[in-house]
């Protein structure tokens, strides 16, 4: 594996390439060069391509991304994607698709990680998007280089950190043809709506670097707020039988507002919770657990199908919440989300929760939005 060390894209993607690489191609410029830099660095990966069987051209274009990985003398399969498509939401839910069919395909194949081709200027739409739905800190880190995509198995991101504009210069360089996804410039996806303003945006000084900047510092601080999380849990836990977790609240009632926020998810989540929305959250833990716990006061609240209590001598209390019946959706909901970004638009999450992976089509973001790229 030489020749890498004047070469930003060879020399990105080498050290991931180590153990078994599954890669993620669609035929684009940045998942092209992700599979002819595996080859020219003689990596020994497998290729696979998702057809979502959402246009007319999927099968071929799968077909030819094939072709082009076995003259690379690379393994490739095609996965399609044969559920009923939602009729709204469509984009979250290929992309919760897309991130199974890939995981159940490195499993099968022995597969300890999978690389995608998102690239910078990915990254900065992400953040964008995730500042519209008014996410936290940990919304905009934006995407992660690597996080876990199943058990045994994870996703990388080589070039998390090179512009686009670089993997298209790599790709046209050396004659490699690649495809340009059309929905990219619907205007139907928010994704398409924002590139089609990126000019505007750059004009302001609101460039891809700046935001992805942003995301790095974001990640950053979030970090040092979670390693505060944790041991403010570890230390608020007390001794309990049965379902329900309780905590000293006096411990809760002496931390700083954004520790007992995520001290509080953390607990949401050991206890088995849905996700939460951090607007709800808010509300939760900034509303009434810490003014009830300053003021020594019983009260009882629900969230996440949870029970969270508050007893007088400071202690707080999450035990599983009884059955509700279902309620009639309101017309809003019936309606469906608004097409417009930022209005109406998906909740934002804070947590453990992955904030970049598959998700559930009405959970549309964790901490941001979903989006449907390589």
């Amino acid at each position: 594996m030489t020749g890498s060390a004047d070469d930003s894209v060879l020399r990105a993607l080498e050290p991931w390439l180590g153990g078994g690489v599954l890669l993620a191609v669609s035929g684009g410029p940045d998942s092209g060069a992700l599979m002819h830099a595996a080859a020219a660095l003689g990596a020994t990966v497998q290729v696979a391509t998702v057809d979502h069987s959402l246009r007319p051209d999927a099968r071929a274009e799968a077909e030819g991304v094939a072709a082009a990985a076995r003259a690379l003398g690379l393994p490739h399969a095609i996965l399609a994607w044969a559920d009923a498509k939602p009729g709204t939401g469509l984009q979250a839910a290929a992309r919760a698709a897309r991130y199974r069919l890939l995981a159940a395909h490195a499993a099968a194949i022995g597969a300890a990680r999978v690389l995608t081709g998102h690239t910078l200027d990915d990254q900065a739409e992400t953040v964008l998007m995730r500042l519209a739905a008014g996410s936290g800190p940990a919304g905009l880190a934006g995407m992660r280089a690597e996080r876990a995509l199943a058990p045994g198995i994870s996703l990388g991101r080589p070039f998390l950190a090179l512009p686009k504009a670089a993997l298209v210069a790599w790709c046209e360089a050396r004659g490699i043809p690649y495809l340009r996804d059309p929905s990219n410039a619907d205007p139907r996806f928010a994704r398409g709506r924002l590139r089609a303003v990126w000019p505007i945006l750059e004009r302001e000084g609101l460039t891809p670097a700046r935001l992805a900047r942003l995301a790095e510092r974001a990640a950053r601080d979030e970090a040092a707020l979670c390693i505060a999380a944790d041991k403010a849990l570890e230390a608020a836990c007390l001794p309990t039988e049965g379902p329900a977790l309780r905590l000293d609240g006096t411990v809760l009632a002496a931390l700083p507002d954004a520790i007992v926020l995520r001290c509080l998810d953390r607990a949401l989540t050991q206890a088995g919770a849905a996700p939460r929305r951090l607007e709800r959250l808010e509300t939760l833990v900034l509303g009434w657990l810490l003014p009830a716990l300053r003021g020594r006061a019983a009260v009882r609240r629900s969230l996440a199908g949870f029970l969270i209590a508050t007893a007088s001598a400071g202690t707080v209390s999450l035990a599983p919440a009884p059955p509700r019946r279902p309620r009639a959706k309101s017309a809003a909901l019936a309606a469906g989300a608004s097409r417009l970004l930022g209005k109406g638009g998906p909740p934002a999450y804070i947590g453990a929760v992955c904030t970049d992976g598959p998700v559930a089509p009405d959970d549309a973001s964790v901490l941001g939005v979903a989006h449907a790229k390589d």
